[in-house]
């Protein structure tokens, strides 16, 4: 059986711990800087708490990262280099550099590296996958997301595109299986020291992508609309419910909701056991930070002629990304 850890119990990490706690799997200790909160949640799971991460390099076979983004690289790396497999929430880290060293310091110990987009595995973005891929849109010409709400104070050391709009970023490479050739954005900054709202436009190849994101709604929405030759889906990630609409007819399709948390730690530790790469890997992460970094700026990038593709990374291991 997996041993497992968690390192970080805040608004995500408790319910890693929640979840590893009912998996097949052993929940052997949770970590926390706020030692008060990592005894409660030890408690009640019936675990060990650790006041230092660290303690848990040679008690666990694999762990969950869910600390502040600019604390993902050092704390995985620890983990990474000691053969422990890491689920490090997303984004994956500040930089690309930082991204880089720990795909191929997991590559170097043959361990499994996840990244938490979540909502690549919500079971509506899963449906609509489906529904694309059989093509009864026809060709898909847009989706449009909006991921908006009240402002979101615990976070402080990223930006509304890293923090919020990298969760439609992954959505949307996933649902048309391809990367983006360029990036329009407009980004602004009203009452937070980085970026809290933003306007961005992907291009594709046959279709573009405009992602919404803010920080000043004062109600939460979380919506994606896909826009076909043949019909156009309304998906709406709270509720978990996908609307195909077409020749005048409108289908709510049958899914079978659950956790998204949940499908990603369950993929998390069948990686493991099969010694197969998660469904969201390092790989995958660092992609979507790297059309995360060019859309927080006010600019139009060619993302095509980015001076680092991840075949070059790979070959040439740079680090001067």
């Amino acid at each position: 059986m997996i041993k497992v850890g968690v390192v970080g119990l805040g608004a995500m990490g408790q319910h890693h711990a929640r979840l590893y706690s009912q998996a097949k799997c052993q929940l052997v200790g949770v970590a926390d800087i706020d030692q008060q909160r990592s005894a409660e949640i030890a408690k009640k799971y019936n675990v060990t708490s650790f006041a230092d991460y660290k303690e848990l390099i040679g008690k666990v076979d694999a762990v969950s990262i869910a600390v502040p983004t600019s604390l993902h690289h050092v704390v995985a790396m620890d983990f990474l280099k000691n053969g422990v497999h890491c689920l490090v929430e997303k984004p994956i880290s500040l930089t690309l550099k930082e991204a880089q060293e720990m795909i191929l310091l997991a590559d170097q110990n043959h361990i499994n590296l996840a990244i938490g987009h979540i909502e690549c595995f919500n079971p509506a973005v899963v449906k609509l996958k489906e529904v694309i891929d059989s093509g009864s849109l026809g060709k898909i010409l847009i989706i449009s997301t909006r991921r908006v709400g009240p402002s979101a104070p615990r976070i402080k050391d990223v930006g509304i595109v890293v923090d919020s709009a990298t969760h439609d970023i992954g959505v949307i490479r996933y649902l048309l299986n391809n990367e983006p050739i360029n990036v329009f954005s407009r980004v602004g900054n009203l009452r937070n020291g980085k970026e809290d709202h933003a306007i961005i436009v992907l291009s594709f190849f046959g279709a573009t992508a405009c992602i919404e994101v803010n920080w000043f709604t004062p109600h939460k929405v979380r919506t994606l609309v896909a826009t076909g030759s043949e019909g156009i889906a309304y998906l709406d990630y709270i509720t978990q419910e996908v609307k195909i609409c077409k020749d005048s007819k409108e289908e709510l399709l049958n899914i079978s909701k659950v956790e998204p948390l949940k499908v990603e730690i369950d993929d998390f530790l069948q990686s493991i056991l099969e010694r197969k790469s998660p469904r969201v890997d390092g790989r995958v992460g660092w992609k979507i930070l790297k059309v995360a970094l060019e859309s927080s700026k006010n600019d139009l990038c060619d993302l095509s002629k980015m001076k680092a593709s991840w075949e070059e990374i790979l070959i040439n291991k740079q680090s001067d990304i």
